[in-house]
């Protein structure tokens, strides 16, 4: 019985009529991915790169989140191509690779996203979620169709290539990092600084001016507000980690005043 396949990001941001807002998934629990699903997001960024992710948790957050109608995208941890391989038999739809600063990197992590005679993924659908264990029509010769590429920006050398970066076919969408910008600007831990957001902004009007859907992480909503206003199409407004260490925080502020009793990290 053939099998209807999820869409991508790509085809969310080709039929929205607004800007997508998502956030974080960086604690690895399947449980806490699935209650973020359901708070009426468009989409979820799965991380692997600074979260305690691996393949097996990656796998039951994506079974975890296919329930809702929100676009899972799973951040590799680099472009390499074996862990791209593997995530996209998992199941994922759309991944986004950190750290690419040249339009030739971009090319790479194309290839290593598609079967030849495009790229050279591994061919493994048989054995896969990917292919719903040959459950999908044709998925080898449409596994194009169903794969979104998104890349992230997030060095000063990025930014100045941040056009040619989108204008590479096969690329879907490119993400402005600016934490690891402002950290390459010789500014780290001041995403907010003046340079880091004109940065920000010349890498967003390269990235459309190539006709590419951009998209960048701001936390801060007034932030948020003046990339969305610059025509970013995607962002990432909060994480489920720090939404639960803002939580907690609150809640021993407001009952626990007065106490000086010393804490300790790990």
């Amino acid at each position: 019985m053939p099998i209807r396949v999820t869409s991508t990001l790509r085809d969310r941001l080709a039929s929205a009529t607004r800007p997508l807002a998502g956030m974080w998934v960086c604690s690895g629990s399947p449980l806490v991915a699935e209650i973020c699903a359901g708070g009426g997001l468009d989409w979820l960024l799965i991380d692997m790169e600074h979260a305690p992710n691996g393949l097996e948790s990656v796998l039951a957050q994506l079974q975890a989140v296919a329930a809702y109608p929100v676009d899972a995208v799973v951040r590799v941890p680099s472009g390499d191509p074996v862990v791209i391989k593997q995530v996209l038999d998992l199941g994922a739809r759309t991944i986004l690779v950190p750290m690419v600063s040249s339009a030739a990197q971009a090319r790479e992590v194309v290839a290593a996203a598609h079967y030849p005679p495009r790229g050279r993924r591994g061919v493994g659908s048989a054995l896969s979620r990917s292919a719903l264990w040959n459950r999908v029509d044709d998925y080898l010769t449409r596994a194009s169709a169903y794969v979104s590429v998104l890349v992230q920006v997030e060095t000063a050398e990025a930014v100045a290539a941040a056009a040619e970066i989108a204008a590479v076919d096969g690329i879907d969408g490119v993400f402005v990092g600016p934490s690891d910008l402002a950290a390459s600007m010789g500014l780290i831990g001041q995403q907010t600084h003046p340079e880091v957001m004109a940065a920000v902004h010349s890498a967003l009007a390269g990235i459309l001016a190539a006709g590419t859907p951009a998209g960048v992480n701001a936390f801060d909503p007034v932030v948020a507000d003046a990339y969305l206003a610059a025509g970013a199409s995607f962002v990432l407004v909060g994480a489920d980690v720090a939404v639960l260490a803002r939580a907690a925080e609150s809640f021993a502020a407001r009952f626990t005043t007065g106490d000086d009793t010393a804490r300790t990290g790990y």
